[in-house]
């Protein structure tokens, strides 16, 4: 059922278009710079090029944290304002960036930007929240998923045809021109949708309460780390592959393209959960997925250590490259269900919490796991392996939802 739908609202369509524009910001943001990475890095840092990959993973740090004070200030100031304000950071950041004479400034402008990112993240989901209920909302948030998920395939391709034309720092210029668009539509087009009634002021007691609990519940800490896991497992590949498919595999003008099909591959995985999480659980699935990651990745690990397969071999990076995909598909999802599920007393600031400590923690693990890229495969593979194995551990025993069924 709809609530909060003044004549004044745009129509679905136009909103599901607007949130999901409004949430692609960050895949753009980040695999749009794919390409320009080794470039990036002869350029900036011929001494030590690895260090061109921080430009993603500084840009997801930032997020994290911002992801920490958008929740609670939308909730408390109202979404207009949050999304502009966080807009006008997110550009002011990338002009830094593309201006910027040296890798630790792009850096810091980076962090800057990905702060501002974060408004767009958080809010978009809240203002579906604020316009729908029921199976309204989880329809229009698939529509919005669906539409957010084409990003990530074709960012890498967008970001390759902006290179071509402008060079590498172009692509920082074209992040000011596609938020600018996005944040005219947003204020022309998308009126409050939080009344000032419904409006919570910021409570540190109770922030304070959420976080003590996420620390201190057994179940919710250690999921929480295996989050944390995933994510560093997809951040330190998204940061390496570009290098991989240029260094190893000598195909970097095919990159965008085989990216892009493992990305559309993925798609999957989501679909199939949504079938299956009913008879078999969150948690049972999210064991089974890491559980197979690690294997996949142990194997594979030692088919390359052995020469069982030619490290230039594209064919299983690419197959084990869809299988990342895959494993993020079946266990973040059910992850995050899993460990709001003893919070709900606190559910709004435990949600921004827990996405911006899951986020924060796997791209700071990230940092060294993807800095051990040597020119070949085999130290992205053993960390990704070691995230997988530490993540699975962390799920260990029985997880049971509050009225004490399996989860």
């Amino acid at each position: 059922m709809s609530v909060k739908s003044p004549e004044s609202q745009p129509s679905k369509g136009e909103f599901v278009a607007l949130m999901a524009m409004m949430m692609a910001t960050n895949a753009f943001s980040v695999d749009a710079m794919l390409p320009a990475l080794s470039e990036m890095g002869q350029t900036l840092s011929p001494e030590n090029p690895v260090r061109s990959q921080l430009v993603v993973i500084i840009f997801m740090i930032g997020m994290g944290i911002g992801t920490f004070f958008t929740g609670p200030l939308s909730d408390a100031y109202g979404r207009r304002p949050l999304v502009i304000a966080s807009g006008a950071v997110y550009m002011a950041g990338a002009v830094l960036a593309w201006l910027a004479p040296s890798l630790e400034l792009i850096l810091a402008a980076r962090l800057i930007q990905g702060l501002g990112a974060s408004g767009a993240r958080v809010v978009a989901m809240a203002m579906v929240r604020d316009r729908f209920a029921g199976r309204a909302m989880a329809q229009i948030t698939s529509l919005i998923i669906t539409v957010f998920m084409v990003f990530p395939a074709i960012a890498p391709s967008i970001g390759q045809a902006i290179i071509w034309i402008g060079g590498w720092r172009s692509v920082f210029l074209s992040f000011v021109i596609f938020s600018g668009i996005v944040l005219t539509w947003f204020m022309l087009r998308q009126p409050e949708t939080l009344a000032p009634e419904n409006r919570r002021p910021i409570r540190l007691p109770l922030i304070r309460a959420a976080l003590i609990e996420i620390v201190s519940i057994p179940m919710v800490r250690r999921t929480v780390l295996a989050m944390s896991c995933c994510f560093a497992m997809m951040l330190t590949n998204i940061a390496s592959i570009e290098l991989v498919f240029e260094e190893v595999l000598h195909r970097g003008a095919e990159f965008p393209l085989w990216f892009g099909a493992a990305a559309i591959s993925s798609l999957a995985a989501p679909m199939l959960n949504s079938r299956i999480v009913m008879r078999f659980g969150m948690h049972r699935i999210s064991t089974i997925a890491m559980t197979s990651q690690a294997a996949l990745s142990g194997l594979y690990l030692i088919a390359l250590q052995t020469g069982l397969v030619p490290k230039e071999m594209l064919l299983p990076y690419f197959l084990w490259l869809v299988s990342i995909f895959m494993t993020m598909g079946l266990s973040m999802g059910n992850l995050n269900a899993m460990v709001m599920e003893p919070l709900g007393h606190v559910a709004g600031i435990a949600s921004s919490l827990i996405a911006s400590i899951s986020t924060i923690l796997g791209a700071l693990v990230a940092i060294p796991a993807a800095a051990s890229f040597n020119g070949t495969q085999m130290p992205v593979v053993l960390c990704i392996f070691g995230f997988m194995v530490f993540g699975r551990l962390m799920l260990a025993g029985r997880a049971y939802d509050r009225m004490g069924s399996p989860a």
